[in-house]
């Protein structure tokens, strides 16, 4: 892509992103992610009603009245966001591709994390880890992974989400925020999930497109698998075929759902087709009442 093509989409992509970050989602994302714990801020004058556990016995001893510690949110987090790039991304019969989709929702969250000052970092990953850029603050960084994000070409066209999150747990040492932003196709990657749910603070987007749930009648039809190249054919005239996809695919949306709430993970669901800003605030709120 030319260079001055590519600034245009970014910051295309940076005016929207960055203005529902600060609009609407920066109060959601501050309350439903938590800092790492209280630290101590300073001390005052005790007042009724303060907790007597708080109350800093050196001070209080120096001045001949009683004086409290004050603590505050240790806010500053690290926001991790593992990218699926795979090939399925191309997808997309209404609105837009689903990897344009998890591009404006990587930016958003990007810039909600620098928003509350926390650090933002990525990984890009098929079936294989394409590219790794490691938890940094600021705008600069973030239109960085905007500008990879846009440009990059993976060399794998498959999905392994399972050696993702173990790359993920072996280079993030400490716990942290992270979503995991896929289609979610593939399989075999349970046991690295629910290592990383205990590890971190994990929450999922799926993304996916109207037409990988319901197929369309438009008669015989060739298909090709975009992760293995393999092509058939399908006859979408034939009631029958469109009703075992519609099982299929039920079945395996199920079971997708049930893994991530099995292994303890919040997780929202989006379509190309339709606007991301309420099922990401629901997401959020749903975490800030449970905490």
């Amino acid at each position: 892509m030319e260079s001055s093509e590519l600034l245009k989409k970014v910051r295309k992509i940076e005016i929207k992103t960055r203005g529902l970050s600060s609009q609407i989602f920066s109060g959601e994302y501050h309350s439903a992610f938590k800092g790492r714990g209280m630290a101590f801020s300073e001390v005052r004058e005790y007042s009724h009603g303060d907790d007597i556990r708080n109350i800093d016995w050196n001070v209080t001893a120096r001045f001949g009245h009683p004086y409290v510690k004050v603590f505050e949110e240790e806010r500053e987090l690290t926001v991790m966001l593992l990218v699926d790039v795979s090939a399925s991304g191309s997808f997309g019969t209404n609105h837009q591709f689903k990897r344009d989709l998890i591009t404006e929702l990587t930016a958003v969250l990007a810039f909600s994390a620098i928003e509350n000052n926390d650090k933002a970092g990525v990984i890009f990953f098929s079936d294989r880890i394409e590219l790794f850029i490691p938890p940094k603050k600021g705008k600069t960084h973030i239109l960085r992974i905007i500008r990879e994000l846009i440009n990059f070409e993976p060399k794998g066209t498959g999905t392994d989400i399972g050696a993702a999150l173990r790359y993920f747990n072996n280079m993030i040492k400490k716990k942290c925020i992270a979503f995991l932003i896929s289609d979610f196709i593939g399989t075999g990657y349970e046991d690295a999930l629910k290592v990383s749910a205990k590890k971190h603070d994990l929450a999922a987007l799926r993304i996916h497109d109207v037409r990988e749930a319901e197929m369309p009648d438009v008669g015989l039809i060739r298909f090709v698998d975009a992760e293995t190249g393999k092509v058939s054919m399908m006859d979408t005239g034939n009631l029958m075929t469109r009703r075992d996809y519609s099982i299929w695919w039920k079945q395996t949306d199920r079971q997708t759902t049930e893994l991530l709430t099995r292994s303890g993970i919040d997780h929202a669901s989006l379509r190309t087709d339709q606007p991301y800003v309420q099922p990401l605030l629901n997401l959020f709120k749903k975490r800030d009442r449970r905490s």
